[in-house]
Parts: C-alpha cells; sequence; structure tokens
C-alpha cells in the first residue's frame, strides 16, 4: 500500500501550548495524514534531578505544554476525530515523578480541606532503558530498586472544546485534554468529538510509565518522540473522548465525584454497546454489566478519569466506526516497514 502525507512538528519552546482552546493551529493536515512529532514533559523539561523542585523551578501556568494545535483539512463540528497512536519512544533516558504539598490522591487540597501538614515535595529520578524496555524506580529514604516495564503513553490527549471554552491543559473533560489513562498507548486509535473547524487536536505530558489512578498525581514523566495517523469520519461524534485496541472498545468519563466519572463512562459504553449490537439498553446495561472493565485513570486531576472497557470478542462481526482502527493499523504497519 501507499503511505499518506508525512507531516514532521517539533515545536520550539515558545510554540508549546497550554490551553485546548485559544490558539491558532501550527499545521494543518489533510484526513490520513501521518505526523510524526515530539513533546515536551509535564514539567517543561525543567527538573532533571531531586533537588530540581518543581515548585522552585517551574512557573505557574506553565505547566504540562503540548504541542499542537493540529487542524484537521474538512473536520466540523460533529464530525469524529480519530487519532491513532503508531509509535510512542522516550526521547530521553531518564524521567521523572514527584509528590507535592496540595496535589495528589492522598492528600490534602485546594478543595479537600484538612488539619494535617501538607505531604513532602520530593522528586523520583528514574532511569529508562529502551533497549531492556525497563524503568528503574529507586527509593530516595533506603536503598530499594526495582526494574518496571517500560509502557510509554500520553497522559494528555484532545481537541478544542465546545462553546468558544479555553480550558488549562491540566484539565480533563469531554474534549479530551489530561485524562491521564494508560490506555493511551501506541496501538491504540482514541476518537474525540469535533468541537470547532478543524477540531485542533494537540497531544503532550508523556509518561514512561503510570499505574491506574496516578495515585500521587505523577507518573514518570519524559518528553516522547511520537508518531500518529490522523483522520476523520464525518458525523457521529462521541459525546466523550473514546478509544480502542486490538481487544477492547474504552469509554471514558472525566468530572468530580469520582462516581460520576464512573457512570459518565459506563453510560457511554453502554450506549456504544447498544448501537453496534442492535441491542436495547437495558440488554447493553446488562451485557455490560457482567463483561466490563472500569480502570480508574485518573484520581487527582481538576476533573477525576475513568475507563469503561469491553471486550472486543463480544463484538462478533460488529466493528466500530465501521473497522477505522483496523485500516489506520495497517497504514500504521506500512508506515513502520517503510519508514
Amino acid at each position: 500500500m501507499s503511505l499518506p502525507d508525512v507531516v514532521t512538528l517539533s515545536p520550539t519552546p515558545d510554540e508549546y501550548a497550554y490551553t485546548f482552546g485559544g490558539r491558532a493551529p501550527l499545521v494543518t493536515v489533510r484526513p490520513g495524514t501521518i505526523v510524526e512529532l515530539t513533546t515536551e514533559d509535564c514539567f517543561g523539561g525543567r527538573v532533571r534531578g531531586i533537588g530540581d523542585l518543581p515548585s522552585e523551578v517551574c512557573e505557574f501556568p506553565y505547566l504540562n505544554p503540548v504541542t499542537g494545535p493540529i487542524a484537521v483539512a474538512g473536520a466540523e463540528p460533529g464530525d469524529t476525530l480519530a487519532v491513532h497512536f503508531v509509535e510512542i519512544a522516550p526521547a530521553r533516558d531518564w524521567g521523572i515523578s514527584s509528590t507535592f504539598p496540595h496535589f495528589g490522591a492522598l492528600t490534602a487540597t485546594h478543595s479537600t480541606a484538612m488539619l494535617h501538614a501538607p505531604l513532602e515535595e520530593r522528586v523520583w529520578v528514574y532511569e529508562l532503558d529502551r533497549a531492556a524496555g525497563t524503568c528503574r524506580f529507586r527509593a530516595r529514604a533506603g536503598d530499594f530498586t526495582a526494574d518496571l516495564p517500560l509502557d510509554p503513553m500520553h497522559g494528555t490527549v484532545g481537541v478544542a472544546p465546545a462553546g468558544g471554552e479555553t480550558l488549562m491543559s491540566i484539565t480533563p473533560g469531554a474534549h479530551g485534554g489530561n485524562l491521564d489513562t494508560p490506555e493511551m498507548r501506541a496501538g491504540a486509535t482514541a476518537y474525540f468529538r469535533v468541537n470547532v473547524p478543524g477540531g485542533l487536536l494537540a497531544v503532550g505530558d508523556g509518561h514512561a510509565r503510570q499505574g491506574e489512578g496516578e495515585v500521587c498525581g505523577t507518573a514518570v514523566e519524559t518528553a516522547m518522540r511520537t508518531t500518529v495517523v490522523v483522520d476523520l469520519v464525518k458525523g457521529g461524534g462521541p459525546a466523550w473522548p473514546r478509544l480502542e485496541d486490538d481487544r477492547y472498545l474504552i469509554s471514558t468519563g472525566s468530572a468530580r465525584p469520582l462516581e460520576d466519572a464512573f457512570r459518565i463512562s459506563q453510560h457511554d459504553l453502554v450506549g456504544w454497546t447498544g448501537e453496534l449490537l442492535g441491542l436495547d439498553t437495558l440488554d447493553a446495561y446488562q451485557l455490560v454489566s457482567q463483561a466490563g472493565l472500569a480502570p480508574a485513570a485518573n484520581v487527582c486531576d481538576t476533573n477525576y478519569t475513568m475507563a469503561a472497557k469491553l471486550p472486543k470478542s463480544l463484538l462478533g462481526r460488529a466493528r466500530a466506526y465501521d473497522g477505522l482502527h483496523d485500516r489506520l493499523r495497517a497504514t500504521a504497519a506500512a508506515y513502520l516497514r517503510h519508514r
């Protein structure tokens, strides 16, 4: 098969965005284009060692930079923007994680008032070994080490919000944004509802790996070299971001409290399942109840995010978006063979 257009996007420091919405596109591409892009870590590359406390070396609100926006020609409100992740590779041999005084799932925050003292701000440096596929944890208060599997993914992927809104890149919502789900890895296809002409896709917040929930508030944060295929489906834009990989359909929901994020993701998956299989709503509800999975994405951001997963083995011959994921997988495989 012949390869589609290939576009390279490597922003300069002053070209990174810190919001979804409110920015002109850096580039416009045709549907089906392969985009090779680079992303910076959530600290903007400023945290490089255990002595670099984020509160001292980073400047609020310039956190969580994203690469983009990327406009897709012909994308109109109500359409579906598809983003297939071909490859996500750490651009450095190290990654950073940290705790913060008022951020994370197990500490007081600005909206969860407690009398206990804030957590210590502490930085961990992880050694990334791409050849071995490992990510080395070193305890700060002891000699313990552990090699964890590399599992690169992007925490922040989304489009411009509806209604002319401008949202900080740390906020997840119906537009996508800082979803922080480990499901956003190479081999997955993400689907977003187009809210403005061009869609205005942006990608950032690379994680060498992340546990479900991102409990302390940060993953193993690192810069990435990422390749995506960007495509367009006319109409059918989902109310909330969806993903698909070779094994699962995945719906997301972002809200506070966590129960509402759970409800949103499950509601979307029930509707998606019913649509694909031609099931009555309560039949789809019953099937998802017995066969679905519900991993936490993040429980620390400005909104929490839950994922709802259904095995594609239950779909029979039904295919989401007329089999677009499989077609994009084929394009990705051809690109990797011939690059």
